[in-house]
């Protein structure tokens, strides 16, 4: 049998800030059985309305040569970058999770986020929002620790990147 090699990939795409980009970008992906672990956008230049949409993916390499390929021949894409392969990057996720707790569990879940760094953004008697940000890893982790403290919701951006030094997409 044979060992198929998946990678998991971040590819940046600065796009036409315009109805439809977001869903044609999507539809790539959904047309051709390719997943999608997590996808950001936002509006990054005003001046030349453009938007920036961050998608995390995996495959061989074949599969995200053809994901960059097919990208690249969307009429509203200017740039792609696989900050997976060309160079180092900064990776980070943001998440909000409720924790509803009384008593010890409160103090825990306090403790915990300390030690996340995670910030108490919303308290009640009853219940915390905690915001916690970091990689991918880390994010999970908290979450996952809050669960036997009280976890009822989570809210997470997806990852958002960007190449470190003086070069851009």
């Amino acid at each position: 049998m044979q060992n198929i090699d998946f990678h998991r990939h971040t590819i940046a795409v600065l796009v036409d800030n315009e109805f439809g980009v977001l869903a044609r970008v999507v539809g790539l992906f959904s047309g051709r059985g390719y997943n999608i672990e997590s996808l950001t956008v936002a509006k990054v230049d005003d001046d030349e309305n453009l938007s920036r949409i961050t998608i995390v993916t995996s495959g061989t390499e074949m599969v995200i040569a053809q994901i960059k390929a097919q990208l690249e021949r969307l009429v509203p894409v200017h740039k792609i970058a696989d900050l997976t392969i060309d160079g180092p990057s900064v990776e980070r996720e943001m998440a909000l999770v409720k924790v509803e707790c009384k008593g010890e569990k409160r103090v825990e879940a306090l403790r915990m986020a300390d030690i996340f760094r995670a910030r108490a953004v919303d308290t009640t008697e009853k219940s915390f929002v905690f915001e916690v940000t970091g990689v991918r890893d880390k994010v999970k982790a908290f979450v996952e620790l809050m669960g036997p403290l009280g976890k009822t919701e989570v809210c997470r951006t997806g990852i958002v990147a960007v190449k470190r030094g003086d070069e851009t997409i």
